[in-house]
């Protein structure tokens, strides 16, 4: 296979430039610039792509990358010195994915150089195809799956990937010490519905970071059957990596469920749900819960689940402050999984940015057996649905953090038990049927309390049934309290309960909420 120089690839860079690059000439003789490309380019663009009709289709490949299956996918890797910002002086490097296996719809990316948006032409030069026989490449104009930016994150001479943009409307990043988990997207469109369908972006732009900068700045053309968009999102990276994202949506029809600021995860068991059993491993999550900040102020925690069958919860919402699928559990012990660092993967917080109105966070969980399925979603659904014919705007941060102490700065929670209520020996009797949830919190101003407990009573209610006896007991291992109590509900029936922990009327925790079905038949 014949390759490309690196002098002619930056020959065939510059010649894809030349047609946006050259200046006209004013009739004085005098060249008129051309503007800087921006986001308001990309909003026209959407603009006009959502009075066009919706078209979708897969790029048809040349052998063998028509037929790749995923190890062969990921064996084809771009050439470390082939970095697309090479000569930029930057921290950032930039690398594409190669069609083929999956993701086999191709997408344009562009480079912004001194406000000139430039194709990135497609070169076999780009790519080490490993152990892939390759006879014949593809044409320039093949387009790539997707890009990603690399950056000293974790040491100041060592690239690590900071951010990916892979699949459909799918990106990830990360901030210091973190391993890839959860995703985010820029939307999703009826999900937890059978009508759900996955918006996908068709064209990026990547402006040349400036010297020293640990900011990338990334523009992002959506399309999908649904909808239309124009997003913004500037990357900065450090301990806690933040991606401060724009959006302006078209939608292309009426009455659609469009979920903002989604995120997805995987959750398969946990000390709360042991439907699965994986051998030594008793845990295996991306997350273990949703956290939310009410427009009230107060802070809530739902520990995520494996249900048996799809379950939708929404939590109401005029002034939302705030919502993330956050994995707490940062113990190695609880997972023993050498090569997959589940306690490293990083939690997601979303913060809008001014007021998104009324509105629900709605949390999608479904049943699975295997931890390669990502069965969780998180987003905002506003209350009236965006309309056709009219730009909807928004915008948001995400965070990518590890303890994140900042969320929910009272008492968290940190463990969730569950299991049929039982004396304990105890004389007091136990309701046929009685179920008992143990709660670990800490943080806050727990710690004051450990010596004394009995200052603090355990706040539970139910939609459903009754709470029998609640109490609070010192957990020394965790320098915080453990609330128990039972729960009595009909066979059957479903309660959503709440807890949280209060002192002289002041309150000390977080909100835990969880859905509980009794078992049995009603």
């Amino acid at each position: 296979m014949t390759g490309f120089t690196r002098r002619q690839f930056v020959g065939a860079l510059s010649a894809v430039s030349a047609q946006f690059a050259l200046p006209r000439l004013s009739q004085a003789g005098t060249p008129n610039l051309a503007p800087r490309f921006g986001f308001d380019d990309v909003v026209q663009r959407a603009r006009g792509l959502a009075l066009a009709s919706f078209e979708d289709a897969p790029s048809r490949l040349p052998d063998p990358f028509n037929a790749l299956d995923y190890d062969s996918w990921r064996d084809i890797r771009f050439r470390r010195d082939r970095d697309i910002f090479a000569g930029a002086d930057g921290g950032f490097r930039l690398e594409t994915f190669h069609l083929g296996f999956l993701h086999r719809r191709a997408v344009t990316v562009n480079m912004i150089r001194d406000g000139i948006a430039t194709p990135i032409p497609y070169s076999p030069a780009l790519f080490d195809y490993g152990r892939l026989k390759v006879e014949k490449a593809p044409p320039v104009n093949t387009g790539f799956a997707g890009f990603r930016l690399h950056f000293p994150v974790n040491e100041p001479h060592v690239h690590d990937e900071a951010i990916s943009f892979l699949g459909a409307s799918y990106f990830r990043f990360l901030g210091r010490d973190q391993k890839y988990g959860l995703s985010a997207r820029a939307l999703c469109v009826e999900a937890g519905t059978n009508a759900e369908t996955f918006p996908f972006f068709r064209e990026f732009w990547v402006e040349t970071p400036e010297k020293g900068s640990n900011q990338a700045t990334i523009y992002a053309l959506l399309d999908g059957e649904a909808a239309t968009g124009a997003y913004r999102f500037v990357l900065t990276v450090g301990l806690e990596s933040a991606l401060d994202v724009q959006a302006v949506l078209f939608p292309r029809r009426a009455d659609v469920k469009f979920g903002l600021a989604p995120l997805t995860s995987m959750y398969l068991t946990g000390e709360n749900d042991r439907t699965v059993q994986d051998g030594f491993r008793t845990e295996l999550h991306d997350s273990d819960g949703l956290s939310i900040h009410m427009g009230t102020g107060e802070w809530l925690w739902r520990p995520l689940s494996n249900p048996e069958r799809p379950r939708i919860t929404s939590f109401l919402d005029p002034n939302n402050r705030g919502f993330g699928l956050l994995q707490r559990d940062r113990t190695f012990e609880s997972y023993q999984d050498l090569d997959l660092a589940y306690e490293n993967r990083p939690s997601y917080f979303i913060e809008p940015t001014g007021d998104w109105g009324e509105g629900r966070v709605e949390l999608i969980e479904l049943p699975t057996r295997d931890e390669t399925n990502d069965n969780i979603v998180a987003s905002w659904v506003a209350a009236k649905a965006p309309e056709p014919g009219e730009a909807y705007t928004y915008a948001y941060t995400i965070t990518a953090g590890l303890e994140m102490p900042r969320l929910a700065p009272n008492g968290r929670v940190v463990n969730t038990f569950e299991a049929p209520a039982r004396a304990l020996g105890s004389a007091e009797p136990v309701d046929p049927g009685a179920h008992r949830f143990l709660v670990d919190f800490a943080g806050g101003d727990l710690g004051y309390y450990v010596a004394d407990p009995a200052q603090v009573e355990a706040v539970a209610t139910t939609t459903a049934g009754r709470i029998v006896r609640a109490g609070v007991m010192a957990n020394a291992h965790i320098d915080g309290l453990r609330a128990q109590f039972d729960i009595s509900v009909k066979p059957g029936e479903t309660a959503d309960i709440r807890l949280f922990l209060r002192a002289s009327g002041r309150t000390l925790t977080e909100t835990w909420t969880y859905p509980w079905t009794s078992p049995g038949r009603a």
